[in-house]
């Protein structure tokens, strides 16, 4: 099999876009959640916030991605949507009621809700630039022989960007006073300068307008019973990665709250070593992924994940955190390159765009619904409550929510089986 080159030009526009867009991610997704609790004292809000901007994302995705397909422009939609994307997290520092800068008075409920509400705004222009545009221009801008490393690349980019934001969290947040805006400000004016940067690093877009069918007409083409059933390996593909997905946020919303406000731990030496050594082992399988074997490494970082989180359920010391972290992680984290890779090869050329607001259906919108409440609910076995600052009683996420992680992958190996018997019967009739 001839391996397509993509040359130096296209790999920096993966790494760029791909690496700051997850910067922002990792800030909406994780330190959003510590953000609020430190703004209101209550975990109430996370799982609402998780569930509004997953909504939001996804319908940005189905009306962004139709219409990027539509005007057959990604480049635009990457760079300027970059662009506001970083002012709509600069504005996060005027919502903190610990800020000299706030014009938020100093109230849980109405400092809680506006934090909710920016996140939304926030999702917006992310999703439309990264989700939307940026997903289908490596699609694009790949195929089936380059894809394995490509994924394995990008499925890492998401624990970089926690490294960094972990690390610079720790030096621009203060502890004494809470105060974030510094912290907005930095990694605001970064999504926004790499926007400008993309302007002159992604090459010309190569994606042809495609105006057969009304645009309307379009957001509903990927949950039409007819595509459906002419693409049976693209939706096994994703119902794969759906319940995936759901598991990843039944512990991820939670992760550095319960590490850092539960565990106590510091978040620079627990998750630290956590993420940098689930990179490396990461990039290392990606780079042979392609040679072993999607289904291989797909199983075993399945089983990686389950294990991972039964660690991290039963223990509660420090070194059991890193090492049942570094399984947990590297198991996402292959795991995500395998099945993305998978929804890639299956997801029709023309239609690049029409797809990535069903895939945000499937990866985004239902597991952010379901996926925390059922951390939540985990949270209730033997759950510890407290009273915050602000006089109001709330349930700490506890070990459960690991647990029950490990239990939902369980249910993975599902489609994952049907997917390789399907392809073995196309091969078989191919023959």
């Amino acid at each position: 099999m001839n391996v397509t080159k993509l040359g130096i030009r296209k790999w920096l526009s993966f790494i760029v876009a791909g690496l700051i867009g997850q910067l922002a991610w990792a800030i909406e997704n994780n330190y959003l959640n510590v953000y609020v609790f430190d703004c209101t004292g209550d975990y109430k809000y996370i799982p609402i916030m998780t569930a509004l901007s997953a909504v939001a994302a996804t319908i940005t995705t189905l009306f962004m991605g139709a219409l990027s397909d539509r005007l057959g422009k990604r480049k635009l939609f990457i760079s300027s949507g970059y662009i506001i994307w970083g002012i709509s997290i600069i504005l996060f520092a005027f919502l903190d009621p610990h800020s000299s800068v706030t014009f938020v008075a100093n109230s849980a409920m109405l400092s809680g809700t506006m934090i909710v509400i920016m996140d939304c705004v926030m999702t917006f222009f992310g999703s439309t630039a990264n989700d939307a545009a940026f997903n289908a221009f490596v699609t694009d801008n790949t195929d089936e022989t380059n894809r394995g490393k490509v994924e394995s690349v990008l499925s890492i980019l998401p624990l970089v960007a926690m490294i960094a934001v972990v690390l610079l969290q720790g030096m621009l947040v203060n502890k004494d006073n809470k105060d974030w805006s510094v912290f907005f400000y930095v990694f605001g004016g970064l999504t926004s300068l790499s926007g400008i940067i993309c302007i002159f690093l992604l090459p010309k877009d190569n994606k042809e307008a495609n105006k057969d069918e009304p645009y309307l007409k379009n957001l509903i083409h990927g949950f039409r019973p007819s595509v459906i059933k002419q693409n049976p390996e693209l939706y096994l593909s994703l119902l794969a990665f759906m319940i995936f997905s759901i598991g990843i946020q039944v512990f991820m919303p939670y992760f550095m709250v319960y590490i850092q406000q539960v565990l106590g731990f510091d978040l620079v030496t627990t998750v630290g070593p956590i993420l940098v050594v689930a990179c490396i082992i990461t990039v290392i399988g990606g780079f042979f992924m392609d040679k072993i074997g999607k289904y291989k490494v797909v199983f075993t970082s399945l089983g990686a994940t389950i294990f991972g989180g039964i660690i991290l359920g039963i223990f509660t010391q420090q070194a059991a955190i890193i090492v049942g972290g570094i399984v947990l992680m590297t198991g996402y984290l292959l795991s995500t390159a395998v099945i993305s890779a998978k929804i890639r090869d299956y997801t029709p050329s023309n239609q690049v765009g029409l797809f990535q607001g069903v895939r945000m259906v499937f990866v985004v919108m239902i597991p952010m619904i379901t996926g925390p409440y059922i951390g939540q609910g985990a949270s209730m076995i033997n759950g510890t409550t407290y009273v915050n600052e602000f006089n109001q009683t709330s349930i700490q996420p506890n070990s459960y929510i690991f647990i029950f992680t490990a239990i939902v992958m369980l249910f993975v190996l599902i489609p994952i089986i049907l997917l390789l018997r399907k392809e073995k019967k196309n091969e078989e009739h191919s023959s």
